[in-house]
C-alpha cells in the first residue's frame, strides 16, 4: 500500500492511498479556501443514559449537489477546484467539511443537561475517482486496499487520546441519504463507545468469560454447520444472513478466526473479505438489477489499548427493503420500544440472495 499525505486549502487534511507509487507532485484541493468552522457539543440524555451529538452548522452542508456540480468530480477549470485532486490513486480520505464531531470542539454551551465538547473526527473515505462504480464492480485487490486503508485510519485516528471507538461504514443510496455521487464510506471517531457497539462489546465481554471463546466465533461455528444462510464461505471469510437478522436481506461478514481490528487481519484474511464483500454487494445488485441501498457498518474493538479478546470484528448489512416492491423503514416498535419485528424468516430471505449467480471475478454490467 503506497500512500501520501496532504493539507487542502482550507486546513482539512488529506490521504491518498494507492497500489501503486503516487506522483509526489499532487497538490491537495478543495471547494472552499475559508477554513472549517466546526464546534459541535454533546448534551446528556438522562432518560436514555447516553450521549446525543449537536451540530447546527451542518444545516449548510452539501445536499444531492447536481450532476453539473460534483464536488468530489476532478475539474479541468482551476477556478472551480473540487474535493479529489488530479492524479492517479485508488482511494482518498479526507475531513468532513461538516463534521458531527470534531477534534478542536471546545466550550459547550450550558444546559439544564450536562454538556462536553463533542471532541471526535468525520473522514470521508472516497473509494474509487470513477463516479460510475460501484463497491462490487472495484477490483479485488482494490477491495483489500480499502480493508487496509480502514486499518491505517483506525490506527492514525485511534492515537489521538480522545478517541475511544473508531465506526467505519457507508450509506449506499439516496434512500440511505447520500449526498454525493461517488462511491464512498465515512469514518467517525468517537470520544466514547457509542451505545450500540457499547452493548454488543457488553454481551461479547460476558460471553467470553462464561467460555473463554467468542460469543460470534461460535455463532459463525453454528452458522456453518446449520448451513442454511451462508452466502459467501471459505477458509478464512464468511457472508451469511444470521439467524437472529432484524432486517431482510440483512447480511454479516467476518473472518472466520475472529480479530478484534482491521489492523489485526493477516493478508490472506483480507483477500477472503474482499471476496465475501463483493459477492454480498454483487448479489443485492443482481436481484434488483439496480444499484442496491445499504448501510455497511463495521464493528471492531474500542482504541483504548487494552486488549479485547472477546471483539471480532465483523460487518453488518442492513437494507431498506422489505420486499422488493416496498421500502422497509424502522416503525413504532423498533424506534419507540427497541424491539424490531422483521416479516420475513432470515431462511427465506438467505434463499434469495443464494439463488443470485455472480462472478466477482468479471462482474457483469447492471
Amino acid at each position: 500500500m503506497y500512500s501520501v499525505e496532504r493539507l487542502k486549502p482550507d486546513g482539512r487534511k488529506l490521504t491518498l492511498y494507492s497500489r501503486f507509487p503516487i506522483d509526489p507532485a499532487i497538490k491537495a484541493t478543495s471547494p472552499s479556501d475559508e477554513p472549517v468552522q466546526a464546534n459541535p457539543h454533546l448534551r446528556w440524555h438522562p432518560l436514555r443514559g447516553e450521549w446525543i451529538a449537536y451540530a447546527s452548522h451542518r444545516q449548510g452542508r452539501t445536499f444531492m449537489p447536481p450532476p453539473e456540480y460534483n464536488p468530489l468530480a476532478p475539474s479541468i477549470n482551476p477556478e472551480f477546484p473540487t474535493e479529489l485532486p488530479q492524479g492517479k490513486y485508488d482511494v482518498a480520505v479526507f475531513d468532513n467539511r461538516f463534521p458531527s464531531l470534531a477534534l478542536a470542539a471546545q466550550n459547550p454551551p450550558a444546559s439544564i443537561v450536562e454538556t462536553l465538547p463533542a471532541n471526535g473526527a468525520c473522514e470521508v473515505v472516497v473509494f474509487t475517482q470513477d463516479p460510475e462504480a460501484t463497491f462490487g464492480s472495484l477490483p479485488l485487490d482494490h477491495l483489500e486496499l480499502l480493508l487496509q486503508v480502514w486499518a491505517d485510519r483506525t490506527r492514525a485516528i485511534g492515537e489521538n487520546p480522545h478517541i475511544q471507538y473508531v465506526l467505519p461504514f457507508e450509506n449506499r443510496g439516496v434512500e440511505m441519504g447520500v449526498t454525493l455521487l461517488h462511491p464512498h464510506g465515512q469514518i467517525y471517531a468517537y470520544p466514547l463507545v457509542p451505545p450500540v457497539p457499547a452493548r454488543m462489546l457488553e454481551c461479547q465481554q460476558a460471553y467470553y468469560r462464561q467460555h473463554q471463546r467468542g460469543v460470534l466465533e461460535d455463532l459463525i461455528q453454528k452458522e456453518i454447520a446449520d448451513k442454511q444462510r451462508i452466502i459467501y464461505l471459505d477458509e478464512h471469510a464468511i457472508a451469511f444472513v444470521p439467524a437472529c437478522a432484524r432486517y431482510p436481506y440483512e447480511v454479516w461478514v467476518a473472518p472466520i478466526k475472529p480479530v478484534a481490528t482491521f489492523g489485526d487481519l493477516t493478508p490472506q484474511q483480507r483477500q477472503a473479505l474482499a471476496r465475501a464483500l463483493k459477492t454480498v454487494t454483487l448479489k443485492y445488485d443482481g436481484m434488483w438489477h439496480r444499484p442496491f441501498p445499504y448501510l455497511m457498518a463495521w464493528f471492531q474493538a474500542p482504541t483504548d489499548g487494552q486488549p479485547h479478546p472477546e471483539a471480532h470484528l465483523h460487518a453488518e448489512f442492513y437494507p431498506p427493503y422489505r420486499t422488493s416492491e416496498r421500502l422497509k423503514y424502522l416503525a413504532g416498535t423498533e424506534l419507540a420500544a427497541g424491539l424490531f419485528a422483521n416479516d420475513a424468516l432470515p431462511e427465506e430471505k438467505a434463499k434469495d440472495l443464494q439463488a443470485v449467480v455472480v462472478n466477482i471475478e468479471t462482474p457483469v454490467a447492471l
